[in-house]
């Protein structure tokens, strides 16, 4: 794949930090690697913005905006109270190809769910991602209420006949309660897609050393390391199981 689309069945969920083990796996594969935020909110200039993150944790050849606004903001909403011009779908997917010709792999990673809006035409990134003809790889949470928004946002995949790669789990606790242990094997039903991953909470915080040695780790082979859904899901599966006998 030359192209993936990063995004999530909401906000703070952990996009930003599965981007860059997306990219600090490949890097470490040998390819190079560009990350597009096509519109940051909630930064003014000068400030590090999602894609300067995810450069600095994995390593990437190369990290790129196509806007800034500086209130934490939908994107068209952002871009209409401070005067500025929005992104757009075309010109998302136009950025991405440049890039691609230049890199093995470009990241495009979006702002909040799938289908919130670039501009005043209702233009999303589901649309930069049909222009490209690009897979688009979900960010989940964990816990109690995902299973719903997943179930949501491959359901709009799927109306706009998007490919979904699969679903990472963004932050996936230290400790995980009951919801999170069962939604390891449910989100795959609820996405109708492979879990591909999941990104221990905290992640971000590691030294880019530490990160880029890791991240392959979170990941599946599908996405270029060595994470094993089925023994992950089957260790808190059993979990699981010993907290229902004891309730019982």
């Amino acid at each position: 794949m030359t192209v993936i689309v990063v995004s999530g069945t909401g906000t703070e969920i952990g996009k930003t930090v599965v981007t860059a083990a997306l990219a600090a796996t490949a890097t470490a594969a040998g390819r190079t690697v560009a990350i597009l935020k096509p519109a940051q909110t909630g930064l003014t200039p000068g400030e590090a913005g999602d894609a300067d993150e995810a450069v600095r944790l994995s390593g990437a050849t190369t990290g790129a905006e196509l806007a800034r606004y500086p209130e934490p903001l939908a994107p068209d909403t952002a871009a209409r109270r401070a005067g500025l011009a929005p992104v757009s779908p075309a010109g998302t997917a136009e950025a991405a190809r440049k890039l691609a010709a230049s890199h093995d792999l470009v990241l495009v990673e979006g702002a909040g769910g799938l289908l919130v809006r670039f501009d005043e035409e209702g233009g999303t990134l589901a649309d930069a991602a049909r222009l490209l003809g690009a897979p688009v790889l979900v960010v989940a949470p964990a816990g109690l209420g995902t299973l719903n928004s997943t179930a949501l946002t491959a359901e709009a995949l799927r109306a706009r006949g998007i490919e979904q790669a699969g679903v990472v789990v963004g932050s996936w606790p230290a400790g995980p309660d009951l919801a999170a242990r069962c939604n390891l094997a449910d989100l795959p039903r609820a996405a109708g897609a492979p879990l591909l991953g999941a990104v221990p909470h905290g992640a971000g915080a590691l030294t880019p050393v530490a990160f880029r040695a890791a991240a392959p780790s979170w990941l599946a082979p599908a996405l270029g390391g060595s994470w094993d859904a089925d023994a992950f899901t089957a260790s808190y599966t059993d979990m699981s199981a010993t907290t229902a006998a004891v309730t019982v």
